[in-house]
C-alpha cells in the first residue's frame, strides 16, 4: 500500500494493527481490573488513540529512545515494551519491567528505548532533547521523541525544550497527541491560535497537523520528520487531532464533555475501525487474518494477566535496590 510515497508490505500492515489491538485489549483489560480493585496505584487509559503511538514508533528502533506522558500503556506496548512484564508492573510485582515500583504513570523500559512514563505535564520534552543531543553527539543517526498531551503545549520548559531543539537543530520530534482536553479543560479554549501546531512556526521548525485516528496520515507525517531528524536537519513538531474513549483518568465522571460525545467518537473515529476499512477496502489484508489477530492478542492478554495475579510482590530488601548507582 502507498500512502504518500510510502510502501507498507502486508508484514507491517499486520504488525501495525497488532500493536494498536494489543493497546486496545491491554487497556480495557486493565480498566477491568482497576475498577475490580485488583490493581494498586491510578491509571490513565490510551484506548482510542492507538493509531498515533504506532504510526510514530513504527519508525523507530530500540535504539532510537522516547519518553512519555502520564498516559503510556500505549507507547509502551507501540516501542515493543513486551505485555507480560508490563501487566506485572501495573499489579506491583517483583518482575515487572520496573520490579514493581514503577507503575502505571512511571512505568520504563530502556532496553526498548522508553525512557519512561512521567507524571509531571510536559516534563518528557526536556529528557527527548537529552536524547537527541547524546544522538548528535556521537553521531549514531538515532533521534529522540517526546510524546506530549495538549495541555503540555502552554508548558513553560516545553516551550523552552522547542527553543534549545530548533537552536541546537537536535534530531527530536515533538509529538502533541491532542485529544481535546487537558485533564478537563477543552484545548479550543486554553491555546492561543487556536492549534498546537503553530507553536512550531514559533520555534522556525516544520510542523505537521494530522487526523490522529488515521495511522496511515500519522505514519506519514513521522516519516516525513525522522527522515529530517536522521539527516541532521533538526526537530519536527506534530499536532494529532485524537479522542481518548474513557476519562482523563478512572475514576473521571467526564460531566465536561458533551452529550454523546464519547459515543459518537467510538462510532465514527476509531482507528482500529478505520484501519480495518482501510485495508480490507484495499483488498491487502483479509478479514479473517485480522480477526485470528484479535483471537490471539485477546487469549495473550488474558494469560499475561493470570501471570500477573499469580507473580510474587517485592520482598522488603527490594526497597533500596536500584535506588543508588555506582559510576
Amino acid at each position: 500500500m502507498s500512502i504518500s510515497g510510502l510502501q507498507l508490505d502486508r508484514e507491517q500492515l499486520l504488525e501495525a494493527y497488532r500493536r494498536m489491538r494489543t493497546i486496545r485489549v491491554f487497556e480495557e483489560t486493565v480498566r477491568e481490573e482497576f475498577e475490580a480493585g485488583r490493581m494498586p496505584g491510578f491509571v490513565h487509559l490510551y484506548a482510542g488513540e492507538e493509531a498515533v503511538a504506532v504510526g510514530v514508533c513504527m519508525h523507530l528502533d530500540d535504539a532510537d529512545r522516547i519518553v512519555s506522558t502520564h498516559r503510556g500503556h500505549g507507547h509502551c506496548i507501540a516501542k515493543g515494551v513486551e505485555v507480560p512484564g508490563m501487566m506485572k508492573e501495573l499489579h506491583a510485582r517483583r518482575d515487572g519491567v520496573c520490579h514493581g515500583k514503577g507503575g502505571s504513570m512511571h512505568i520504563a523500559d530502556l532496553d526498548r528505548g522508553m525512557m519512561g512514563a512521567n507524571a509531571i505535564v510536559g516534563a518528557g520534552a526536556p529528557l527527548a532533547c537529552g536524547a537527541a543531543l547524546a544522538a548528535k553527539t556521537l553521531g549514531t543517526g538515532k533521534v529522540g521523541v517526546s510524546f506530549l498531551g495538549d495541555g503540555a503545549a502552554n508548558q513553560g520548559a516545553v516551550l523552552e525544550s522547542l527553543n534549545l531543539a530548533s537552536i541546537w537543530s537536535l534530531p527530536v520530534v515533538f509529538v502533541f497527541e491532542n485529544n481535546g482536553y487537558a485533564e478537563s479543560t477543552a484545548s479550543s479554549w486554553a491555546i492561543a491560535g487556536g492549534e498546537v501546531v503553530r507553536r512550531a512556526e514559533a520555534f522556525a521548525m516544520p510542523g505537521y497537523s494530522v487526523d490522529g485516528t488515521d495511522f496511515f496520515a500519522v505514519f506519514d507525517a513521522m516519516g516525513q520528520a525522522i527522515d529530517r531528524a536522521r539527516r541532521g536537519e533538526g526537530p519536527s513538531l506534530i499536532e494529532a487531532r485524537t479522542v481518548r474513549f474513557f476519562g482523563h483518568h478512572e475514576g473521571d465522571s467526564q460531566t465536561y464533555r458533551g452529550t454523546n460525545e464519547v459515543e459518537s467518537a467510538r462510532a465514527d473515529r476509531d482507528c482500529l475501525v478505520r484501519f480495518r476499512e482501510r485495508v480490507l477496502g484495499a483488498k491487502v489484508l483479509d478479514p479473517a487474518g485480522l480477526d485470528a489477530e484479535d483471537t490471539a492478542i485477546t487469549t495473550m492478554v488474558a494469560n499475561a494477566l493470570a501471570a500477573a495475579r499469580a507473580a510474587p510482590p517485592p520482598e522488603p530488601g527490594d526497597l533500596t535496590a536500584d535506588v543508588y548507582v555506582s559510576y
